[in-house]
C-alpha cells in the first residue's frame, strides 16, 4: 500500500483540512477529526499508511 504525507492546513470543529505534501497545487482534503490522531495541530505532519494516520 503506498504511503502519503500530508500536513494539517486547518482545522474546523470536527473537520481537517489536510494537503498532500508532494501535491500542494492539489485540492484540499476534508477528513473527520475522529480518523485523525487526537493531538494534531494546525501545521502538523500526517503519515498515512494501511489506511490509518499517524503523526510523524
Amino acid at each position: 500500500m503506498e504511503t502519503i504525507y500530508y500536513i494539517v492546513k486547518s482545522i474546523d470543529g470536527d473537520y481537517a483540512n489536510l494537503i498532500r505534501e508532494d501535491a500542494q497545487d492539489q485540492d484540499t482534503k476534508l477528513v473527520a477529526r475522529a480518523l485523525l490522531p487526537d493531538n494534531i495541530s494546525e501545521g502538523c505532519r500526517l503519515k498515512y499508511e494501511f489506511l490509518q494516520y499517524e503523526i510523524c
